[in-house]
């Protein structure tokens, strides 16, 4: 016992069996840590692509409310109140335009206040069958308070606040439908005289929403600044007498909450939206926390059976051990700091080899995780490709690129799918994801070795490089004669492929960053749709 060797060994396996169980621990805790902040990751890019759905679908209604809002002020201008009548005329054709344009809407009206004029009241125009706007008879609005602002509100709010505004959830009248409308007070020569607004189906929004799914529990909820559930997949808040509220530590200005509802520990991520709600992504806990606790309890038992086999096999190989130790140790340290690219070069049979391949495994098997959720989170659900998030993404890192290196080669093309309005009107959405399929597999065709991104419903973006950015003007020239190839030969419309498109190159003396060749590339595609209906009117 008091031999050299015998301390030798002692200490040596004193030594492992520290050295291990260091190791195993730092691999414990780097493996909690990338499964928490993997979860988070995961939670924020599904929150981020929600956020950005819903804002471009609200911000597009804006859009619509304020074009006509102006052409409105401008037409005011050059009329006297008495011609009325001839301006409401003028506006209902500006505004059919508009509304048919925009994805979602129900009705679209404009209302003079009974005090300016009793003859011109306004128009109002719905869309209860998905088909096509009809006028409707308007509300008699001399039966309200005009001052009171819970009656009434899509009339009374625009004209209390004077600014255009959204207003939440609530039943249109005489259509007993749920609606979401923005709204805009009209004003001559200072005068309030009236407003115009369009209102959505509250089912656009909530189909939105349901598409946000996490794990078997995880969903999506939207509710407004002071707390109050506007939209929630599993409860129907439109048929509750008092509209629930979200549960305590939800209002936090913090991005990640965690909360308790029904007894569920839950961790939750949210982002305001562009009409003053907020969206909230949501899961439990548990489900969050399972894989890395398994992964916790067999790196456990492994390290518990390795450090019995290593005290037995001491005495032989003490020197060979160390040092695969100490390389799993820092192997632990770089994905602790997330670095998963490490992997450890020691083949040998013995116990340290063993846990090594079961490292480099674990490794590679979270490496595959990862990957598929980052696959999950940037991929277009309906045609496979990149989506508006990836994007983003590739904009950032190419951004950074050209602060490197200015003279990088690239060009930009915009595409814009012609008719899907009119498809998904008069076929129904099927044939329009059909129609939008053939538009994006023959854009994957043709510039096949570029990223294909669908930024919007019925939007694409291709980032040229290398062969294609060299080839780019024959690529066009073949893009438009594959359009119209498919044109002849199909005679349905949602088979044809109609594609407006836009070409940009980065000019690193007009350019300062990605996104100015993105816009004009933009100008350039919607000039190209003009030029192609002109040819079809002519």
């Amino acid at each position: 016992m008091n031999s050299i060797r015998t301390k030798t060994t002692l200490l040596t396996v004193c030594a492992i069996v520290a050295s291990l169980t260091i190791a195993t621990l730092l691999g414990l805790f780097a493996i909690r840590n990338i499964g928490n902040e993997s979860s988070d990751r995961m939670l924020l890019l599904l929150c981020e692509s929600g956020e950005k759905n819903l804002d471009f679908y609200f911000e597009s209604v804006e859009h619509s409310v304020e074009i006509v809002n102006a052409y409105v002020e401008a037409d005011l201008a050059e009329i006297e109140l008495d011609q009325l009548p001839e301006h409401l005329e003028r506006v209902k054709d500006v505004f059919a335009k508009m509304a048919y344009d925009t994805n979602g809407v129900l009705t679209y009206y404009y209302r003079i206040d009974p005090h300016v004029s009793t003859e011109a009241k306004g128009f109002w125009f719905v869309n209860l069958d998905g088909k096509s706007f009809q006028e409707h008879e308007v509300t008699d609005i001399t039966l309200y308070d005009t001052e009171d602002t819970s009656r009434l509100v899509w009339f009374t709010v625009p004209k209390f606040t004077g600014k255009g505004v959204w207003l939440p959830p609530y039943i249109t009248d005489n259509l007993d439908v749920r609606v979401i409308s923005y709204n805009v007070p009209i004003y001559y020569k200072g005068l309030f005289i009236g407003v115009i607004g369009i209102e959505i189906d509250y089912t656009t929004m909530a189909e939105q929403v349901d598409n946000i799914t996490l794990y078997e529990n995880g969903y999506a909820f939207i509710n407004d600044s002071e707390g109050t559930i506007i939209y929630h997949p599993r409860m129907d808040v439109t048929t509750m007498a008092e509209q629930p509220k979200v549960p305590r530590g939800l209002l936090s200005a913090d991005k990640f909450i965690r909360y308790s509802f029904d007894g569920v520990e839950k961790q939750a991520v949210w982002l305001p939206l562009h009409n003053g709600m907020r969206l909230n992504v949501t899961v439990p806990v548990s489900e969050i926390n399972a894989g890395w606790h398994n992964w916790i309890w067999q790196i456990t038992i492994v390290s518990v059976v390795l450090l019995a086999v290593f005290v037995f096999v001491t005495f032989r190989f003490t020197g060979h051990i160390t040092k695969p130790l100490r390389d799993l140790t820092e192997a632990a340290e770089q994905v602790n700091a997330g670095n998963y690219d490490c992997k450890m070069d020691y083949q040998g049979n013995d116990e340290v080899g063993i846990l090594t391949r079961a490292f480099n495994g674990l490794i590679s098997h979270l490496k595959v995780y990862i990957k598929d959720l980052n696959d999950l989170a940037y991929a277009d659900a309906l045609t496979s490709v990149h989506n508006k998030g990836a994007f983003d993404k590739y904009i950032s890192g190419l951004n950074e690129q050209l602060k490197a290196d200015p003279q990088q080669e690239f060009a930009v093309c915009a595409f814009d799918c012609n008719n899907l309005k009119q498809i998904n009107d008069h076929y129904g959405h099927d044939k329009g994801n059909l129609y939008l399929k053939s538009a994006c597999a023959l854009i994957c065709d043709v510039f096949n070795h570029s990223p294909v991104f669908r930024v919007g419903g019925d939007e694409f973006t291709v980032i040229l490089r290398n062969f294609d950015y060299q080839n780019r003007e024959e690529l066009i020239d073949l893009f438009d004669k594959a359009c119209e190839e498919r044109r002849k030969e199909k005679e349905a419309l949602w088979e044809q492929v109609d594609v407006a498109r836009g070409m940009a190159v980065y000019d690193p003396k007009v350019d300062h960053s990605v996104d100015d060749v993105v816009r004009r590339a933009d100008r350039l595609m919607y000039e190209n749709k003009w030029k192609q209906k002109e040819t079809i009117q002519e």
